[in-house]
């Protein structure tokens, strides 16, 4: 049987670096993300296209799969327990769900700039506001390929993304989803080197 590995890059679109976007995927759909050049990091997140006050919970995945490191066969969960999609191929098999989307308070307090980029969580509520989703809706993003060290003291550390060029998740809708996906703008989550991000939606299952 053929993988979804073995599928080319026909049809995919690219996410410039520290941009955001939006579009809907619909249940059944699969949604390839790809590190086109190695260690970028997108920030995804998502929402009930039918009603977005349902959304994508980092808390209720992480209670029901007891564990931090989610990967291959991972469901990920909505703030009402209904699934919301799973992963279905994992080339990398380390993300984060702990952190928050970078702002521009991210830039300001963490790196100390005077006049700090918006970053993920200001791209993408530009890009989801056509939704009707402001930046205080912006959940828990669940952060591809990013690489947090958690010490057993409980100190975090971001570390450079294990993911290299070509590297990719596949992820399958379990309902109608509004999608909010980034390329990255923090300098930590990303080894200081800001790149694009490729995406494709892939073929809807029988499901």
């Amino acid at each position: 049987m053929k993988s979804e590995s073995q599928n080319s890059n026909s049809g995919m679109k690219i996410i410039p670096p520290c941009s955001g976007i939006s579009f809907v995927l619909n249940k059944g759909e699969r949604l390839r993300v790809t590190d086109i050049q190695g260690e970028q990091v997108s920030d995804f997140i998502c929402f009930n296209l039918h009603d977005t006050k349902e959304y994508l919970s980092s808390g209720r995945t992480i209670d029901y799969a007891e564990t931090i490191f989610l990967t291959t066969g991972h469901p990920f969960y909505s703030n009402r327990s209904n699934v919301m999609f799973e992963i279905i191929e994992d080339t990398v098999g380390r993300h984060d769900f702990l952190l928050t989307p970078c702002s521009a308070d991210t830039f300001r307090i963490i790196y100390g700039h005077k006049h700090p980029h918006r970053g993920c969580a200001g791209n993408l509520a530009e890009a989801l506001k056509e939704y009707g989703i402001g930046p205080d809706d912006i959940p828990i993003s669940f952060n591809i390929f990013m690489n947090v060290d958690v010490k057993e003291s409980g100190k975090i550390s971001v570390l450079p993304p294990k993911s290299k060029s070509g590297d990719y998740i596949i992820l399958e809708a379990k309902m109608d989803l509004v999608v909010g996906l980034t390329a990255c703008s923090a300098e930590m989550s990303n080894n200081y080197s800001f790149k694009p991000i490729g995406y494709s939606v892939l073929e809807k299952t029988d499901n």
